[in-house]
Parts: structure tokens; sequence; C-alpha cells
């Protein structure tokens, strides 16, 4: 297990904007749910509103309308990332040791794991994104910008200072992918993962074995300075 605080530990925690309340974050996360489980063009307003527990109006009060709705959820995932991971990162300083790089990725590699697959906000956050990214894309450059772009390209710097590498290069962006690849696997792929493994869902042991078994991934890759 890696020497890195505990993901709860936000680094500016004041910076990160309040979770939605009352009926308005109802239906946000009613549609992060539905959007991410049938997709927003088979998701009725009708649908929304039950899971949320409101009327059809409302949808068009607190959002204009389902397209609206749709814009919120990819702010709302935007808000978790940097609830969970703290405020859009800024530039690395040029005095980074490599050492101070290793444990800022492996600190962000395990909050990652405790929030994607833990049972609460990261959950619905993969589903949600992937449709978005591969079945429906209409608000790709949003997901793009706000959440995936700034995220990769603070992990590519760590890894590129961590390993003696060029941030910019392909192979350390493509590293990069694979490494953030393996945790989503571990969600999307949850029903697979814990049938092979005999696990009863995802309890703190099994998130737990995740981790350990990512980190000591990473911890290799680092050290051999994957890619070539």
């Amino acid at each position: 297990m890696s020497d890195a605080p505990p993901p709860d530990a936000d680094p500016d925690p004041g910076a990160v904007p309040p979770a939605p309340t009352g009926t308005r974050g109802a239906l946000i996360r009613a549609g992060l749910r539905l959007f991410g489980k049938t997709g927003f063009a088979a998701t009725s307003t009708r649908e929304l509103a039950e899971a949320a527990g409101t009327n059809v109006a409302s949808i068009a009060y607190h959002f204009g309308g389902k397209d609206g709705l749709r814009r919120a959820c990819v702010e709302e995932v935007a808000r978790r990332f940097q609830a969970v991971l703290g405020p859009d990162p800024a530039p690395l300083p040029d005095d980074l040791p490599a050492a101070a790089a290793h444990a800022r990725l492996a600190f962000l590699t395990t909050a990652m794991v405790r929030f994607l697959l833990g049972r609460g906000d990261g959950e619905e956050v993969p589903a949600f994104l992937l449709r978005e990214v591969l079945g429906e894309p209409v608000l790709l450059d949003i997901v793009y910008d706000r959440v995936i772009a700034p995220r990769h390209a603070d992990l590519c710097a760590l890894w590129g200072r961590a390993s003696g590498q060029d941030p910019d290069s392909p192979a350390v962006r493509l590293a990069v992918f694979a490494h953030l690849g393996q945790i989503l696997y571990f969600r999307l792929g949850a029903a697979i993962v814990t049938r092979r493994m005999g696990w009863d869902g995802y309890g703190p042991a099994e998130i737990a074995a995740v981790e350990a078994r990512i980190l000591a991934t990473l911890n290799a890759a680092l050290s051999r300075g994957d890619p070539p």
C-alpha cells in the first residue's frame, strides 16, 4: 500500500462547489442514473420525474428541459471529481521531486479507486460518461474540457516527473490512459470481476485488494520507466 495521504485529505475543499440539493439535486441524480443505464434518448421526462420524486414540470423549471438536465449532469460529474481529487490542478512546481510526484499519483489512484468502487457518488459516473463519450456524444466537448482533459494532463505531468519522461510524449499519454483504464474496468466490469473472484460485491476488503493491485502495477511501471 502507498504512504500517500488518504483520499479524503482534500487539498482545497473550499474551492469545490457544494452538491446540488432539493428537487434540482434529485433530478440530477436521477439523470445520472437513468441516462447512464438506458441512454439519453430512451429516458423519458416522466421516468426522470418519477425517479426524482417530483413532477415533469420541474425539469423545465430547473433546467429548461431534458437537454439542460443532461448538461447539469455533466457539470455534476466534474464537481464530484473535484470533491474527490481536489480543485482543477495547477501546473507542477519546477522543483517537485520525483518521489513527491510518485506519491501524488498513488494518492490520486487510491482516491479514484475508492470513489468509483465504493457505494456512493462514484457508482453511476462511469456508465454515464461512457454513454456520453461512445453512445450519444452530444456533450462530448464539455465532458472532455471539464472532466477528461485537465485530469489527464495533470496525471501525465505527474507521471513524467515521477518516471523522468517527457509528460507530453505519446508514450506517457498512453501509459496514463492505460492506468485509468484499469480503474474504470473494475467498475464497468464489476459483475464479471466479483463473480470470478467469488466476491459479494465491493466491500472495504475487496476495494482494498483492488487498490493494492493497481498501486503495485503503478509502482512497477514507474520504477522501470514504462513505457519505453
